[in-house]
């Protein structure tokens, strides 16, 4: 794969757009001090646009640990399959280290042919490989995952801790709000942060009369009860604190807000995959009967994907489940997606969970590079990632994400945050409270949904569009195709506040 030859061409897209030398500027929304501390915005309801550092694995208070090998592995044959698990069942019974980490499993260079699935199902454990030269194949035919990491059980609910958000309005960007009760509660419990679905909510943003199509279901609103995962970090009399932003405004006319405390028993951490070349067999640049995530995680918080490259697969190198959490998926790429290219193929790096983080990453051939699905809870990031040859848009695809940030992100193709209306079975509005920070697109559209909240364009190299349906209004655009954005990355000065602040409470 020539590289260079790509990111020329990126560089002949955006040269119109960068050919002429401007200033230095600020957006409105957030500004950065001589100190470099930043300033935001607030609008009349208090709104601004939210803190996004707190995503990653650990937060990003700590890179990834380089964990001791337990063991090394070559590869055997025309099966390696069972010898690893073998080794990763091996592994699951050490006892955890102080760092809660059990070691590594370390797959020497050679080709490792899989026919199946490679499981994780413990915490502590790190598969890693030798770059590019440790080659795992998915042979043979079948859909699936060639290395899953899943949990158990699910996020439960503790009896009795329900109350209520006593606020009318908490805005977006907003670590606090007034309780109906604080006993019970206490810093360092982990809560949700609970906004039910409202019939009037859903027609207030037109999502119960979608244009009609081919399977085309209209929103229900049991369907949209958000369950954000937040920790309290301080009890101040009735007011509770919290370490996560708000990233869509608790509205007591849509029915208000809720915190309850929770516990997710089954849930693993602390899992690393690293410097891994996985491939997949296939027939044809259309066949379907084959590999289909490289990588997939669900039921896991605090874990990483790290310097992997995928070849050949059908949806993903990095699938992240709707439990996911503190995530940090780096330095990785996502190159020859052999399928179809048509809907539900080729999403390269997707994310379904919360407060994760997509970094360094590259992708061809994609056709949802850079993506959330439905109705994901953020905050979410998507920083200084690259798509070349894309087959569809980069951004929310459907049903309502929200908080994801897009910050330096260039592509070739589109990237769109809209109403997608009737596609598939009524994508509906995509997303809310969804920012584009120096981002670079051949076209880009950013609309706002009728209610509860914003969308932005600030500082984006592209060219501005309406989007797939007129008359929906259109979303926050600052700076479009203007050079000399500071900061240059929104995500590396909000991490670079946050660390100035006091340190962070036991289990964040």
């Amino acid at each position: 794969m020539n590289y260079r030859r790509y990111f020329g061409i990126l560089l002949i897209i955006a040269a119109p757009f960068w050919c002429q030398a401007q200033g230095k500027w600020q957006s409105r929304y957030v500004k950065q001090t001589k100190d470099s501390s930043l300033l935001y915005l607030v609008d009349v309801q208090g709104n601004t646009i939210p803190d996004f550092s707190g995503v990653g694995y650990h937060r990003q208070s700590m890179d990834p640990p380089v964990v001791r090998v337990f063991k090394e592995i070559r590869a055997g044959g025309n099966d390696d399959q069972e010898m690893i698990q073998s080794a990763i069942d091996e592994l699951s019974k050490v006892p955890l280290d102080h760092q809660g980490f059990r070691g590594a499993i370390l797959l020497k260079e050679g080709v490792y042919k899989i026919p199946g699935t490679i499981k994780i199902s413990t915490s502590g454990i790190v598969l890693r490989g030798e770059g590019e030269k440790t080659r795992l194949i998915a042979t043979g035919k079948g859909q699936r995952k060639l290395i899953s990491v899943i949990g158990q059980g699910n996020l439960e609910e503790i009896a009795g801790s329900r109350v209520k958000i006593y606020d009318k309005y908490v805005p977006v960007g907003s670590r606090s709000f007034r309780v109906a009760e604080t006993r019970g509660l206490k810093k360092g419990d982990a809560i949700i942060v609970y906004r039910p679905g409202t019939a009037k909510w859903i027609a207030d943003l037109k999502m119960d009369s979608i244009a009609q199509g081919e399977g085309t279901v209209q929103w229900q609103k049991d369907d949209y009860n958000f369950k954000f995962e937040r920790r309290i970090t301080a009890i101040k009399g009735d007011t509770v604190e919290i370490d996560q932003p708000i990233v869509m405004a608790m509205e007591d006319q849509y029915g208000g807000g809720e915190i309850y405390k929770y516990k997710f028993e089954g849930r693993i951490n602390e899992v690393g995959i690293e410097e891994l070349s996985l491939e997949s067999e296939f027939v044809s640049d259309t066949d379907e009967d084959h590999g289909w995530d490289a990588i997939y995680f669900n039921k896991v918080e605090h874990a990483w994907v790290r310097k992997v490259i995928s070849r050949n697969f059908g949806y993903s190198c990095v699938n992240l489940g709707g439990s996911s959490k503190n995530i940090t998926v780096s330095d990785s790429k996502c190159l020859s997606p052999k399928s179809q290219i048509i809907g539900g193929r080729r999403y390269s790096f997707n994310n379904d969970g919360q407060q994760n983080l997509f970094m360094n990453c590259y992708s061809s051939e994609g056709r949802h590079d850079y993506v959330t699905g439905a109705k994901v809870c953020g905050p979410n990031v998507f920083y200084n990632c690259v798509s070349v040859n894309a087959k569809a848009d980069i951004g929310p695809h459907h049903r309502w994400a929200m908080g994801t940030l897009y910050d330096n992100i260039v592509t070739d193709g589109e990237i769109n945050i809209q109403d997608r209306g009737n596609w598939g079975t009524g994508h509906g509005w995509a997303g809310v409270t969804q920012v584009l920070w120096n981002c670079t697109a051949a076209k880009a559209s950013v609309q706002q949904p009728y209610v509860s909240g914003q969308n932005y364009s600030i500082g984006l190299k592209g060219n501005k569009t309406i989007g797939r349906l007129k008359g929906r209004p259109e979303g926050s655009w600052e700076g479009n195709n203007k050079n000399g954005l500071e900061p240059g990355s929104l995500y590396l000065m909000q991490l670079k506040a946050a660390k100035k602040r006091a340190p962070q409470i036991t289990g964040l």
